[in-house]
């Protein structure tokens, strides 16, 4: 895997010494998972040292500690496309000065492909959603924080269709899986989404209550994340381009959508298939920030090109009385298909991760815009200003998951 650096001006060489020692960046290509510093004042990422996992990194989230990194890992591939045998949940300790990953003990097996994993909020527990079938499981952490038993559910639960994330709520009474659904086409039925909610306590799942409007037709919510200290929660809305606002209160999520905003700058001008993507809450909660992805090709001379769309990231303020996410910039990432991105927890940046390489046309020219990542500097006023990017090449594999964690 190389490593290129391109953009607005061409970044600087920097030491360890220069880098920030105070955040590390986490960003795969298929199964290693290469470790950057961030250096917030420079905008700038540092490649470090790589690990290796079982099969093509999915997803990882950390333990509440910031001491350990959960990694999902299949050998499948997305979405409904082939099925391979490898899947697993491998624990990594995180060097409290360097960033650096070490393994933690042995990996556990999984039944299917990890889509998204996360911990309950003390993380005594990891939540584990899969896409196909969609399920959602749960297992123990032991007391070495590696993953443990499979904790088992009192009665069957519905998993909807199209798991594609789950999260718990700050308080850390309920659940919240993520079903997308898939949309219709002339020969088959759209699948309905649905939010999937359930009472949470010790690992064990209850009473499911099912959040669909209109029956889940027109709804295929992909990611929520939760306001930092107001009982609002944000979902992008996948198939429809949408930025939907729940209210939680008295432990339960409002069925209602309090407030519904566009995702794209031209929602009147698809040019191809646009699929709102990751979503996520500024930490100091005035702001919140949502990616538009497209990638369709059409073929130019005898070559398959971009055929058009929107790969930015949208910027909303939010009304601190209502919670209302009223959007306030839209700014390309200059790259394709922005699949996920994360707020630098000193508040100062915005990374986007980009996973595979596309030709583009320019003129009669074919080029190539390559897989990787992007860096924006966040201002005061939650805007995002475009700082430089990272080329990374892929080779045959995917560029599938990124994310910061502080040391």
């Amino acid at each position: 895997m190389s490593l290129a650096a391109g953009g607005i001006a061409a970044p600087r060489l920097a030491s360890a010494q220069q880098a920030s020692r105070r955040v590390a960046l986490y960003a795969n290509v298929g199964a290693d998972l290469t470790h950057y510093d961030v250096d917030a004042a420079g905008a700038e990422l540092i490649k470090r040292e790589t690990v290796t996992l079982p099969a093509g990194v999915q997803y990882a989230w950390p333990h509440a500690s910031r001491r350990y990194l959960y990694v999902a890992s299949s050998s499948s591939a997305s979405g409904y496309g082939k099925a391979g045998t490898e899947h697993h949940v491998t624990a990594f300790s995180i060097d409290p000065a360097t960033g650096a990953l070490r393994q933690q003990g042995a990996p556990i097996g999984l039944p299917t492909r990890p889509i998204h994993i996360s911990t309950d909020i003390p993380s005594n527990y990891i939540l584990v959603a899969f896409n196909n079938p969609s399920a959602v499981r749960v297992y123990r952490i032991n007391k070495d924080f590696t993953p443990g038993e499979e904790v088992t559910q009192p009665a069957p639960i519905d998993t909807g269709i199209f798991a594609h994330q789950v999260r718990t709520t700050p308080d850390n009474r309920l659940v919240i899986l993520v079903t997308r659904g898939n949309e219709g086409s002339p020969t088959k039925a759209e699948d309905p989404g649905a939010l999937k909610v359930f009472n949470y306590k010790n690992g064990v799942l209850t009473n499911e209550v099912s959040i669909a409007p209109n029956g889940g037709k027109e709804f295929g919510p992909r990611h929520l994340d939760f306001h930092p200290t107001k009982p609002w929660m944000y979902v992008s809305i996948e198939t429809q381009n949408k930025m939907f606002m729940y209210r939680i209160g008295k432990g339960r999520i409002s069925p209602e959508i309090a407030y519904r905003s566009e995702t794209l700058a031209e929602p009147n001008n698809i040019r191809a298939r646009q699929a709102a993507g990751t979503v996520h809450v500024h930490p100091n909660g005035h702001f919140v920030y949502g990616a538009n992805r497209a990638e369709a090709t059409i073929e130019f001379q005898g070559k398959q090109v971009f055929k058009g769309g929107e790969n930015s990231i949208v910027v909303y303020a939010i009304n601190q009385s209502t919670g209302e996410p009223m959007p306030i910039q839209h700014i390309e990432t200059q790259k394709i298909h922005p699949r996920t991105f994360h707020i630098d927890p000193s508040r100062r940046l915005l990374v986007a991760q980009h996973n595979l390489p596309v030709n583009v046309r320019d003129g009669e020219a074919v080029n190539t815009i390559p897989a990787g990542l992007s860096v924006f500097r966040i201002g005061g006023d939650g805007k995002l200003t475009f700082a430089r990017k990272y080329d990374i090449d892929v080779g045959d594999k995917t560029m599938f998951w990124m994310g910061m964690v502080p040391l």
